[in-house]
């Protein structure tokens, strides 16, 4: 045994486990995230040239899918420190909504428009709102929750 191990002990049974008994929603935002950058890498390797569409879209619509199911299975949780995550929530949102607006300013000035700007915009609505939801649940899911009656 190693110093500080814990075989078969607490940490083997689930015990201080901030994940056990939660669905995976940290896993979803991630997959979420990975599936937008894959669509912008994509559309940026064919610069200067213009890039089909189709892939990047099929990429962005998988990301807007693990989004969704992130906020269905976070919505369904009832014992869950619900004003530790808005809290933390709505500051992100703002944060990374500011963040997605300058880059959204960015493609408009640079002359982007058509289908690509519709697909970037809707790339940093998923940037804009994956980031926050994964913050908040990963602070909230070490507070004490809701007590059940």
């Amino acid at each position: 045994m190693k110093p500080g191990g814990d075989p078969g002990g607490a940490l083997a049974h689930g015990a201080g486990d901030p994940f056990a008994g939660r669905p995976p929603v940290p896993a979803a935002c991630v997959a979420s995230m990975a599936l937008v950058l894959a669509s912008g890498v994509y559309l940026a390797a064919f610069l200067p040239r213009h890039a089909p569409l189709g892939p990047a879209l099929g990429l962005v619509c998988a990301a807007a899918a693990a989004l969704a199911v992130a906020v269905v299975m976070l919505a369904r949780l009832a014992d869950f420190a619900w004003p530790s995550f808005f809290q933390v929530a709505k500051w992100a949102l703002l944060a990374y909504g500011v963040i997605a607006g300058m880059l959204e300013f960015v493609f408009v000035r640079d002359g982007t428009g058509g289908s690509m700007l519709a697909l970037v915009t809707v790339s940093l609505v998923i940037f804009a709102v994956d980031i926050p939801v994964l913050f908040a649940f990963s602070v909230a899911r070490f507070q004490p929750g809701r007590p059940t009656s």
